[in-house]
Order: C-alpha cells, then structure tokens, then sequence
C-alpha cells in the first residue's frame, strides 16, 4: 500500500533551524586520512582536508533508535517524509576561509525547501537544506544539500535505459571500492546506513547487486582531486549524483579543464557518469 504523504504537512517544516558545534581535534583528521589511504598535517592549526566538516556535528541518535534502515527517526530537524528510499543527491558549497585542526566549529542549518514530483519510479519528495560552518567568528562556508526520498519501484516497472559508458577524463585516478573504505567513511561520519556496510540488507532488502559507494565520498573524493590537481582549494564546489557505484570493484575521478574550471565526474569501470561536479577558483 502506498504511504500517505501530505505536502503541505511536510511543509511545515520549511524554516526549521538546528544548531550544533564540535571540536575539530587532530584524531579526526588522522582517522579521515587513514581511511582514504592519503597523508597531510594533522598538528593543531594546520589547514584541515576539505569536506572534512561532514565527519562533524552528526546527531547522535542512540543505536535502539536507529530505523531499519539504520537511518536516525524521521520528524525532527528533518521533516519525516513516508518514502522508504533516501539519498543525497546533490549539493553546492561555497568555501571563505580553510577550517583548521583545534578549532570549534560551529552549524547553523536550515530547511530552506520542500518538493514533491513524480518521477518513473514514482514519488519523489527532495528536501534542500542549508549549512552555515562558522569557527571562531570566521565564516568557514556555506553548504546546501538536496536529499532526496523515493517509493520502491513498483513490481514490473519499465527499466530505465542505460547511458553510455563515462569518457576518460584528461586527468584519472582509479579508486578500490572497498567494503574497509565504506565502512571506515561510514564510521567517521557516523553514517549508519546500512546499504554502505551490510550487505544482506543492501542486497535483500532494497534490492542493490552490491553495498552502495557513498555519495558524500565520491564528493569529497573528486573536491580534493580537484585541489590537487589545481594546487589550492577551489572557492566553489558542487556536485550530482546519477547513477549509484557498488563496492568491491574499482571506479574512477575524472577532471577536465572547461570554462576556467574544472568538470569532474566519477564512473565504475564500463559504466556510465556516477557523480557529476564542477569545481570553480
């Protein structure tokens, strides 16, 4: 039976503001680092990996709270839409100044939208939020992130057409998806769902071939492809994810240089744009 969704009860939501800070320490950092296989200073005022901020002020829902899905309970900050499939689909940052190790830092978030659409597979409710990363006074950044909520494509439903397979960008680098590197991100930003780490559930209950790369990873993955390959930190970043990527195998980062920027996008082997992003100095 299809769940009841009242738009305009869930609309109610638009304005709600949450508030949270925690202290980015050197552990952190050391922890991110591990799990991406990468080196950098982790000594108290040293610049910190950009998007390291989404390992910070994670609720903390007790484990018995947690949803079936692994998910914290719906209808607090977030209003509680009834689709059972959930992902971030997208966002845009803007970066003013590096955050650094030692500093508090501090989230102010918004609900600034609720959307209800029909897409092939059926409903589809895309909730935007906003993040305000202060430290100290100094603005840090500004984030806005589009979570998007989605019926089970019912019984018999039309495939959707494949796309063509990615190109290879100018600039690649080739990433193990491990299901180590899935569980270890999960863990440091205390990302409890399960399609990223429990693969019977991915499988069996929402239907996956494999556990899901995460959407934050290949985002944070392609904005620091994007620093090194440029040699500083962009000021803006924002990306879209299409197509999921599945774990155990390996998948791609991709620049190329278009309009003064870069056009980034991720691929698994033979397949099609999984995440696409545009990093602009």
């Amino acid at each position: 039976m299809q769940a009841t969704l009242d738009i305009d009860r869930l609309r109610d939501w638009i304005g709600r503001t949450e508030e949270t800070s925690e202290l980015l320490t050197p552990t952190v950092v050391q922890r991110l680092y591990a799990t991406l296989d990468r080196d950098g200073p982790t000594e108290e005022g040293a610049d910190a990996p950009l998007l390291i901020h989404h390992c910070l002020c994670q609720p903390a829902t007790p484990t018995a709270a947690l949803g079936p899905d692994g998910h914290p309970p719906r209808g607090g900050f977030v209003p509680p839409v009834p689709l059972p499939r959930r992902m971030w689909a997208g966002g845009a940052l803007s970066f003013h100044t590096a955050l650094r190790i030692g500093e508090r830092v501090s989230r102010r978030s918004v609900i600034e939208d609720v959307v209800l659409k029909e897409g092939r597979s059926g409903r589809l409710c895309f909730v935007t939020v906003s993040h305000h990363v202060t430290s100290d006074g100094r603005e840090i950044l500004h984030e806005r992130q589009d979570l998007v909520y989605r019926d089970i494509a019912p019984p018999g439903a039309a495939p959707k057409v494949r796309p063509a397979p990615a190109p290879a960008g100018t600039a690649r680098r080739e990433v193990w998806a491990a299901p180590e590197l899935l569980f270890r991100y999960s863990a440091v930003t205390f990302n409890s769902h399960r399609i990223h780490y429990d693969h019977p559930y991915t499988t069996i209950e929402e239907g996956y071939p494999g556990l899901v790369v995460q959407g934050p990873l290949q985002a944070m993955l392609l904005a620091q492809y994007a620093e090194e390959l440029r040699g500083r930190a962009p000021s803006r970043f924002s990306f879209r994810s299409l197509t999921p990527i599945f774990g155990e195998a390996p998948f791609s980062l991709n620049a190329r240089e278009e309009n003064g920027g870069l056009s980034l996008w991720t691929a698994a082997a033979g397949g099609p744009v999984a995440m696409e992003a545009r990093a602009e100095w």
